[in-house]
Formats: structure tokens, sequence, C-alpha cells
């Protein structure tokens, strides 16, 4: 067996900023590199097309071949379960075990990559939009992790468009975030009750903007343009590395070290808040995972153990800052916090990660347990940010919240 962190969880998820009674549980350390995806298999966050395929792929990696199962669970907008029957909302029957896995071939570290497919043979599909979680267990019936995902209906158009912020103290720091909202098949009554909608940055749910109402109806179009309700922190361009090749130092690797697994010593970064913006292509927090020479690098790909560093400012020092990314679920737990080493006056972790190229940032946690994502990083309403709007909708007598229509828009384009 390799070497593998046996961290217990300072904080398993982050939900609850903004809403939720159902809580994502956080994978253990030998489970890695979580893929959830649907058709656009770039995107780490799942939002499918109602009857689309749905992808969840992930490595165990302590050799045993175990058995895993999945549940699959509705829920409505604010994520308590809906009144749904399971045959209300699915097609065939959960509760079995993922059959699909293949183990590592050429690896130092020894893993087997497990796939799961909907529709299968068993669940032929899932019949309402909404929000569900994908609960996976062992074979004694003991959750082992959850995920989030949303399927939407095509029945609204959902426009999006990023302008600077309109509060002049915050002009160079944040982006506002203006919807329309139309459909040709929905009549939006009362849509201050019945329409809801969620505003998504870069993917992470854990800073999402929940239950804006429209501020104001124009026909049967719904219009937003707050001040401050829908309006983000501009952030920074993620940092990035690429390790495809384990054995030559890559984009931001200072050196490798081989034990019994390579180790990837990152360049040590340092504090940009305060620092002029310098645009930087970025993925947004997401990962790809890729190795050289390599036919199928799902189970040829290695683990590398990561070091990253970050120089702190004096106002730094004893804080609890983390290092994340969707390569994480954007979690914060023990095994991404990062401690000070006073020999080298830096903060560092280890982390183990699947060869790939991966964004990630530094983000701090304040006394008040109150996630600081710019403290680090910076905040420049230059930042080029993806944001995606899930609306929501609910007529009068119905029994779940639908997920009528989703929009996107980059904020490459912000305009005043």
């Amino acid at each position: 067996m390799t070497r593998i962190h046996k961290y217990f969880l300072l904080i398993a998820f982050i939900p609850c900023l903004f809403f939720g009674q159902a809580v994502e549980v956080a994978p253990p350390d030998y489970i890695k590199t979580i893929i959830f995806t649907g058709e656009a298999p770039e995107s780490q966050l799942p939002i499918i097309k109602l009857g689309d395929r749905i992808a969840l792929g992930f490595d165990a990696l302590n050799g045993n071949e175990e058995d895993f199962y999945y549940k699959i669970e509705h829920y409505d907008y604010d994520w308590t379960p809906s009144n749904l029957t399971k045959a209300e909302y699915m097609n065939g029957y959960d509760n079995q075990r993922i059959r699909n896995y293949e183990n590592s071939f050429n690896t130092y570290q020894i893993y087997s990559h497990y796939n799961l497919i909907i529709p299968n043979d068993r669940t032929r599909g899932l019949k309402k939009s909404g929000n569900y979680m994908i609960h996976i267990y062992n074979e004694y019936d003991e959750i082992v992790f959850s995920r989030k995902f949303m399927l939407y209906e095509n029945s609204a158009n959902v426009g999006v468009f990023i302008r600077k912020a309109r509060d002049v103290k915050y002009l160079d720091e944040k982006q506002t975030v203006d919807i329309n909202i139309s459909s040709s098949s929905i009549m939006f009554n009362n849509p201050t009750e019945t329409v809801k909608a969620l505003i998504i940055q870069n993917n992470n749910l854990n800073t999402a903007i929940s239950n804006v109402k429209p501020q104001y109806t124009l026909g049967n179009e719904l219009i937003y343009k707050y001040t401050s309700e829908t309006t983000f922190w501009g952030g920074n361009e993620y940092l990035s590395f690429e390790n495809k090749d384990v054995k030559g130092a890559n984009v931001a690797i200072e050196h490798i070290q081989l034990d019994d697994l390579y180790n990837n010593y990152l360049f040590t970064d340092v504090v940009r808040a305060n620092k002029p913006y310098t645009y930087n292509p970025d993925i947004n927090g997401n990962f790809v995972i890729n190795a050289l020479y390599t036919e199928k690098p799902w189970i040829e790909a290695d683990y590398v153990w990561i070091h990253f560093s970050l120089l702190p400012t004096p106002e730094l020092l004893n804080k609890s800052i983390y290092v994340y990314g969707n390569f994480n679920n954007y979690e914060l737990t023990q095994t991404n916090k990062m401690y000070f080493n006073e020999a080298r006056g830096v903060y560092e972790v280890p982390i183990l990660l699947k060869q790939g190229f991966y964004s990630y940032k530094y983000v701090l946690v304040d006394e008040n347990n109150q996630l600081q994502e710019g403290a680090i990083s910076g905040n420049h309403d230059e930042t080029e940010n993806n944001y995606k709007v899930l609306v929501y909708y609910r007529d009068l007598g119905a029994r779940y919240d639908r997920l009528i229509g989703v929009g996107e828009s980059s904020s490459i384009d912000i305009t005043n």
C-alpha cells in the first residue's frame, strides 16, 4: 500500500451558506477524482438536459475491488426532499451495484476506476426535471459519498448578462448578473412566488446566490436588474499546474522527487490581493485528467503528491488557509488545509491528485467560519468568470419544483 493521509474532516461541506437541507457527504481519503458530468465532459458541475446521459466516475485507492451501490433522490429547489415517489421520477429502479470498473495499469498507485452511466438496463432514466442527489454506498450499506446534480427542461429562455457593479464602492471588485426570463409555453402567474432563480459562479454551488425573485415583469418576461442582490465578488483568475508527464517538470512545477510515489513540488505562490490584475486564461476551477504515452488515461494516469506552498503576508499568519477547486468539489477539509512551515516561512500542504491539468485557488476561512475567497487572490471586475442561472418553477397546486431553463454567460463580455 502506498501512503495515504488519514485525515478527519474538519468541514465536510459549506452548503447552507445560502440555502439547503440536503448536504453532500464528502468522500473518504481513499476515494479520489470524482468526475460527474453529462454530455459536456468539460464541465464538472452536472447540470444536464432531461433525457441526456449522466456519467459518474471515481477511483478507489484501497486496492480491494470493493462493491459500490447507488441510490438517487429527488429534491425541491431548496434541497428538501420532494413529494414525488421514486416511481414518479424514475424509470426502473436504483439501489444497484456499479458493475463497470477497471483496475489501474502500470501505475505506482494501485486503484480501481468505477464508471456509472444512466440510463442503464436497471435505471432506465429519470423523468422529472429538478434537483437530484446520487448517494454512493458500500456493501455494508454505509454512505461513502454523495453528489448533487440537476436535470433541466427547455421550457424557458434564460438571458444572462454580466455588468460591472452598480454600487460605485465596489465598481472595481464586483460583477453583477442581470437576467431576462421568458417562455412561450408557461404563463408566469404570480412569478414572485412561483419562479425562483439560482446564480452559480464558476460551477461552485457553495458560493451560489439563491432564491432570487423577479424585480419586475414586462408582459410574460421576467426582469432582474438588481443593484446588490445578484452581485458577486470578481475574484481573480485561477492558478494552474499540469503534470501529464510525471518525470519532467511542466507548467508551474519546480522540481520532482520519486519516493513510493512521485512528488511534484509547485513553485511557491504569492498573495495576489492588492496587486494589479493580470489576465491569465484559465478553466475556472475545473480539471482535466491526462497523461502522456497512455491510451486509457482513466486507468493509466498515476497519482502524484502535489506540494502546494504559499508565501503569506504578515496579516495572513495564524489564519485558516485552504487550497481548493473543482478537483475536491470546493470542500474545506483537513486534507486541503495548509499548515505553516516555520523553517521555510510558507504555508504548505501535499494533496494526492491524479495526473492532469488542474486549476486551483487559495482561500481563507475567517474567525466566524466565513469563506473569504478574495482575501488571498484579490477581487477584480476584469476577471473572467463563468456564470450559470438556473430557473425553477412551481405552478399553483404543483407537487414539485421544475427546473425549466438554464442560461450561461461569461464576464469576458462584461459591460457597464
